[in-house]
Parts: C-alpha cells; structure tokens; sequence
C-alpha cells in the first residue's frame, strides 16, 4: 500500500493552508492511502534554525519522509517565495531525500501574481533534493478558501476541482510506480 509523507509550511495550525491539508488528507484517505503529517512549525526551533542534523525529532521527521512512495509539499507563498519555516526543514533533509519519490507541490497564495512561485522558486529546491517526478503543482488563492469555524474551512468549487485533478495525478501516479516496482 503507498505510504504518503505530507510536509506543511504553515506558520501555524489556524493558517488557511490548513484547509488545502484537509482537503488532500480526505482525498488521501478516500483513496485507502497512508501518510504521516510534518508540520514544520511544531518540530523545535532551535533545531530549525541551527540546522541541528543530530536531533531526534528531525531525524524522525526524515524517516517519515524516507519511508513514503509519495511527498505532498504545502507551503502559503511570502514575499514572492515558499515559508521560510518550510526551507529550514527543507534544509535538514538528506541531499537526495527526494529522491524516487512522486512529489506534488499544493501552495496557497494571495493573488495570482505568484503564480510562478511553484515553477521558479519551489520545484528548484525540490530537484535539488532528488525529486524526479513532480506533479504539476496546484496553486489557491487564499479567498478561495473560507474559515467557517475555529479550525474548520470551506474551499470554493473551484479551488476544489483543482486540488482534486492534481491529488488525482499524484495518487494515480503512486499507485502506478505500486505496480511497476
């Protein structure tokens, strides 16, 4: 069975990016697909930020990601670029830690000005990991996503048909590597 790793660069756990996440973990789910969680902003700071390799916890993040046929990268788009708090994990990966690995890029942004964030900014430092084969990432604009309670959001239709045809390549394309390999 394919094994997911999804990585999340949002700042916090209230971030509209959060409701990307659950919307690509209802779909995961809906497919019988695992996968474990890293939300980068929980792993310690300090470890983070002093590129600490020997920590456990990063050492454990790593492993989830080395266990998955499949990463999922969310990241909201600052300053015309991917979170910051995403690259300082990104930076304690192994050099090809994505490597053999279906990667799908799902980023939420506040206009279509960033667009091109996925192609210029963040598919580099995904193949500097590895990755091969990256799934034409999905970007969201952050108005099409709405908080209807504390944690809870509502993607409007057209965010959804989106998500949905880049989850369904991503998913197709691990189950076909299932049954290749």
């Amino acid at each position: 069975m394919a094994k997911v790793a999804i990585i999340t660069g949002a700042p916090n756990d209230h971030s509209r990016l959060n409701g990307i996440l659950n919307f690509a973990i209802t779909t995961l789910g809906k497919e019988k697909i695992s996968f474990d969680i890293i939300k980068v902003h929980t792993l310690p700071a300090d470890d983070l930020l002093t590129a600490k390799f020997d920590s456990e916890v990063i050492i454990n993040a790593n492993r989830i990601v080395e266990k998955a046929e499949g990463v999922i990268v969310l990241t909201p788009v600052y300053k015309a670029s991917y979170s910051g708090i995403l690259k300082t994990y990104l930076d304690l990966l192994p050099q090809k830690g994505f490597e053999n690995k279906i990667v799908l890029p799902l980023v939420l942004g506040g206009s279509f000005g960033h667009l091109l964030v996925i192609e210029y900014a963040l598919n580099p430092v995904l193949s500097s990991l590895g990755a091969k084969h990256i799934v034409n990432g999905v970007y969201t604009i952050d108005h099409q996503i709405e908080r209807v309670d504390k944690n809870q959001f509502s993607l409007h239709e057209e965010a959804q048909q989106r998500l949905n045809k880049g989850l369904e390549s991503f998913i197709n394309t691990i189950k076909k590597d299932e049954i290749v390999y």
